[in-house]
């Protein structure tokens, strides 16, 4: 099945339409389906399921559930394999993604034909920049090359995250992200703790985010990128953002600004990562969240996805 996700991969399929088989199934969307666009896919389980496999919910109450190592299969028997392939953009993947995670259909493939250069493209090894030739190739490697078990990270708001979610602070009136006030954990380490200046001056050693102090003068919030392999994601505090001087405040700024200036991020793995702070603006796959949060939290879902990836 060819999803044509927005006008770009629409246009480029005449294209490319000798490249598929000719009885491939070809859908068009939105350039981010939309949750009618992708309604469609609600009777695949039924359609191509063989027997039976312990649901999501089942697995969760088992008092010994298994420790989620390396990525596996999907557990699920099938009378034939399905493979969706998604041309469009990383925010389409994702939606189509996050629809398989919700009707726990994560045992279709998922190949992906990207409009342009991006965070998944290139985190799946895809070549965007290619001839027409190597393009029309590429079609052929993504109808044809197996799929490969990855970890899935989703958030519990129930969205999937294939190559970069961005935590930060709001956007303030110049258009600009503000500092983000606030504390980061992964797993159990503490990767990022902002309390601002006055957080630090009213709490006098502590907060509702933690200690009164900047953990490595870290203030502009956190990138996490799911892995590959186990345990299923990354995160490191983003380039802090440098002060602006005051004459009010010169010799404070300019202590700030060194702090900035000095700041050394570290990569921290893990299963799953908890944001708490003011006004957050959470930014999946290049799709900021509609409204700031005050929390969040990001972790490895209990299937692993069956992606066509060519950069393991």
């Amino acid at each position: 099945m060819l999803l044509n996700c927005g006008a770009a991969a629409q246009q480029r399929h005449a294209r490319l339409a000798p490249s598929f088989p000719s009885d491939v199934e070809v859908r068009e969307t939105a350039e981010i389906p939309t949750r009618s666009e992708l309604k469609f896919l609600d009777s695949i389980p039924e359609r191509f399921v063989v027997g039976s496999t312990p649901s999501l919910d089942e697995i969760a109450a088992q008092p010994d559930v298994a420790h989620l190592g390396a990525p596996q299969p999907d557990p699920h028997t099938v009378s034939e394999p399905v493979r969706i392939v998604v041309s469009g953009t990383d925010a389409a993947l994702s939606a189509v993604v996050t629809k398989l995670m919700r009707i726990d259909a994560l045992w279709v493939e998922v190949a992906y034909l990207p409009v342009q250069d991006s965070d998944v493209a290139r985190a799946w090894g895809i070549d965007v920049d290619a001839s027409e030739e190597a393009l029309a190739q590429l079609v052929t490697t993504v109808v044809t090359a197996p799929a490969t078990p990855h970890p899935v990270i989703r958030d519990d708001h129930g969205l999937v995250t294939l190559a970069k979610a961005q935590i930060t602070g709001p956007m303030n009136a110049d258009g600009e992200a503000a500092e983000l006030i606030g504390e980061v954990i992964v797993d159990s380490k503490t990767i990022y703790n902002h309390l601002g200046a006055q957080g630090a001056e009213d709490a006098e050693g502590a907060s509702a985010y933690g200690p009164a102090h900047d953990l490595g003068g870290f203030n502009n919030g956190v990138t996490m990128v799911p892995t590959a392999t186990a345990p299923g994601l990354v995160a490191t505090p983003r380039k802090p953002l440098i002060p602006r001087l005051s004459w009010s405040r010169l010799f404070s700024s300019l202590s700030a600004r060194a702090r900035a200036e000095r700041a050394q991020p570290t990569v921290t793995s893990g299963r799953a990562l908890q944001a708490g702070g003011l006004d957050m603006q959470v930014t999946r796959d290049g799709v900021p969240h509609p409204r700031p949060l005050t929390s969040v939290t990001f972790y490895r879902h209990l299937r692993d996805g069956q992606f066509v990836t060519f950069n393991r």
